[in-house]
């Protein structure tokens, strides 16, 4: 795995068959029984409609799950990838062999649900701090095996990724400075690997820690669980260290939807938010079959 994941097209492909290989070995093992009662020969017609609006995600992994199922399967997308779709609307239109429809149906849904899900969820998050210069950044907080499209879906939904993973950023938290003996001197102690790193992030609890962060070269800070005023005060601070001492400031802990504009309008950067993808309610989608 390279050190950032590029999310261009054909990365994002890759990914999409990786994954839907995986879920259709899951779902089907040696075989659907219950297909096996519908002639091989037949072809069919369906269509997928949003029972409830949405931002469409996850066409990749549907066309995955489609085509390994039947190569000569004909797709076609009524909502494009990353528009918002109505209740009630047809947003994807099928023609495949029958066995292969029935088959994919519950897979290709799963991957669309949750992807979607996601996304809108973002869109949501997206639009409420919009006007203001605050970013809304997904973390960590993600569905094992299943990261990768779960940010894909972020970024669909209009937000940025934090960290993939522990191995392409640093991000120094809490204990990490506690058994380090300082923000200061865990800012020194990750030096040497620094180079290797997306992005170097501290995070601190006071605007104390804030100061010694700036002095000590931090580029990335994360103010963690700070009421509005202190946040206020961290701006402050910061863009009074000037444009060559300033660091990106990151809000975390306890973000939700009914305080978010008043965060984002304190002037921080970024603001983090594990929701997205692990407090997510799938978009309920069904799919029809059309008759002959």
């Amino acid at each position: 795995m390279s050190l950032r994941f590029d999310f261009s097209a054909s990365a994002v492909a890759a990914l999409a068959l990786s994954d839907a290989t995986r879920a259709l070995q899951e779902d089907v093992a040696d075989g659907d029984l219950t297909a096996s009662l519908v002639d091989p020969a037949r072809t069919a017609r369906a269509r997928v409609l949003a029972r409830e609006s949405a931002v469409v995600c996850g066409a990749p992994w549907v066309e995955a799950t489609l085509r390994q199922l039947d190569p000569q399967v004909r797709i076609h997308w009524l909502c494009a990838e990353g528009e918002r779709c109505a209740a009630d609307q047809t947003v994807l239109e099928i023609e495949g062999a029958a066995r292969a429809l029935l088959t994919a149906e519950r897979t290709s849904l799963n991957f669309l649900q949750l992807l979607s899900a996601v996304a809108t969820k973002t869109a949501l998050y997206a639009d409420a701090v919009r006007g203001t210069r605050a970013r809304i950044v997904d973390t960590r907080k993600t569905i094992p095996g299943l990261r990768l499209a779960q940010k894909y879906a972020v970024r669909t939904g209009g937000g940025l990724n934090h960290r993939i993973g522990l191995y392409d950023a640093v991000l120094i938290k809490e204990n990490h400075i506690a058994a380090a003996g300082g923000v200061a001197a865990a800012l020194r102690a990750v030096a040497p690997v620094a180079s290797q790193a997306a992005f170097v992030e501290v995070e601190v609890e006071t605007l104390t820690q804030l100061r010694e962060a700036l002095e000590a070269g931090a580029r990335m800070v994360l103010l963690d669980n700070m009421d509005l005023p202190t946040l206020r005060e961290a701006v402050r601070i910061n863009d009074e260290a000037g444009e060559d001492r300033k660091a990106v400031l990151e809000i975390s802990g306890g973000v939700t939807l009914d305080g978010l504009r008043a965060l984002a309008e304190t002037g921080v950067d970024r603001i983090s938010v594990g929701a997205l993808t692990k407090d997510v309610k799938a978009i309920d989608y069904s799919m029809r079959f059309l008759e002959s």
